[in-house]
């Protein structure tokens, strides 16, 4: 009986090589990403992202988390993936390639290392003997640059134009923290009301400059203080929720002060304040992503008050200098025409929202540059350490 049996396995296996017979099919499904999420790059060197770069410009990589759903298991199976790029993509493909290791009960789930770019499109497949069982996809998917952005009006949606993505193949994006989901970056934003953002327009100069898609989650709220946003209040909540849901990110994008000004608090009870909103946060996501701060205390239209404004300008000034806080855009500088009138929302006007996103890409675009220069003492520090060991 014995000896029958084994002949019979022989056999369908000699069938199944011959492609005789069908193993049973093996439903995929991928569950993470979704699609249109962008991952945070790593490794991106400022220095040596130009043109003519040897071996080409280092724009970095991204491991993209892949959790993969299968409707049965099936032993001795063999999965592999591959990287194809959409039209316009940047960054490079990926052919088939095996996933070793993988002990799929019901599913499994492996970081994957993809080129900095996008958009793409994530294939998986499982084989049996060089057959397909089954298959699934994901598209598109973007390795880039992520930002957290929190603060009030002025980071909302409180501004007067709807501006667009002008990216044909929509490669800038929104996390909507309540759906959640992943949808192109046209105003109005998820999560931050109905009116205009400057945000598209930072996007819209930064996407052919960084060369990579661009990821945004904005939890800014109308009218919040600093105090609003410290440890235990619901506003804290959200951003911690917001950063733990998407993973790692390049920096937090604070636009905010002018309900500070309006509350008369001290640039002491300010810096406290932020020092201790990034510290308990740093605990939570156990990383240290930089703070940009923006000097963002006047509002023209509500009221004039340069006296307290220039506390809470004293104050991010302070912060500046801090470990873990950068130069954002002083978008106080815009004034007059860049400031909506008493008929409009009464924040930017849209040549104001303009300016403000020009002005925050600066930002970026200068913390990008200072962390390659930061990189290259360490490089040297280490290299150091070597010798003398």
């Amino acid at each position: 009986m014995l000896e029958i049996r084994s002949l019979g396995i022989f056999l369908i296996q000699f069938m199944l090589a011959l492609g005789l017979v069908t193993a049973k099919g093996v439903e995929v499904k991928i569950l993470h990403p979704s699609p249109f999420q962008v991952i945070q790059r790593e490794g991106y060197v400022a220095s040596r992202s130009h043109e003519h770069e040897a071996g080409g410009p280092v724009l970095g990589y991204g491991l993209v988390p892949i959790t993969v759903e299968l409707s049965n298991s099936t032993p001795g199976v063999v999965f592999q993936y591959r990287v194809l790029k959409l039209e316009q993509a940047f960054g490079r493909e990926i052919d088939w390639t095996d996933l070793g290791g993988i002990r799929a009960q019901g599913g499994f789930a492996v970081p994957l290392k993809l080129h900095a770019g996008g958009w793409y499109r994530i294939e998986i497949r499982c084989l049996s003997k060089g057959q397909v069982l089954g298959m699934a996809s994901v598209e598109p998917v973007g390795v880039g640059e992520v930002f957290l952005i929190a603060g009030q009006s002025y980071a909302a949606g409180c501004s007067d134009e709807l501006t667009r993505i002008e990216d044909p193949a929509g490669r800038i994006v929104a996390f909507d923290v309540n759906k959640p989901s992943w949808s192109v970056a046209h105003d109005p934003q998820p999560n931050v009301g109905s009116g205009g953002t400057i945000w598209p327009s930072m996007c819209n100069v930064m996407l052919p400059i960084v060369r990579v898609p661009i990821g945004m989650v904005n939890v800014a709220v109308n009218g919040s203080s600093s105090r609003q946003w410290l440890p235990g209040e619901a506003l804290f909540n959200t951003l911690a929720r917001a950063g733990r849901t998407v993973g790692r990110f390049r920096a937090v994008l604070w636009q905010q002060g002018e309900s500070d000004v309006v509350n008369k608090i001290s640039a002491e009870t300010y810096t406290q304040n932020l020092i201790s909103i990034r510290k308990t946060l740093v605990e939570k996501w156990h990383f240290e992503p930089t703070w940009l701060l923006a000097k963002s205390t006047l509002h023209p239209t509500i009221y004039n008050d340069p006296v307290h404004e220039g506390i809470i300008r004293e104050a991010i000034d302070r912060l500046w200098k801090t470990p873990g806080f950068r130069p954002g855009p002083d978008t106080d500088i815009l004034g007059g025409e860049n400031r909506g009138g008493p008929k409009s929302q009464r924040h930017f006007s849209g040549i104001g929202q303009k300016r403000a996103g020009d002005m925050w890409f600066a930002a970026i675009w200068s913390e990008l540059n200072r962390q390659d220069n930061d990189e290259q003492p360490r490089s040297q520090r280490r290299d150091q350490l070597r010798q003398r060991q």
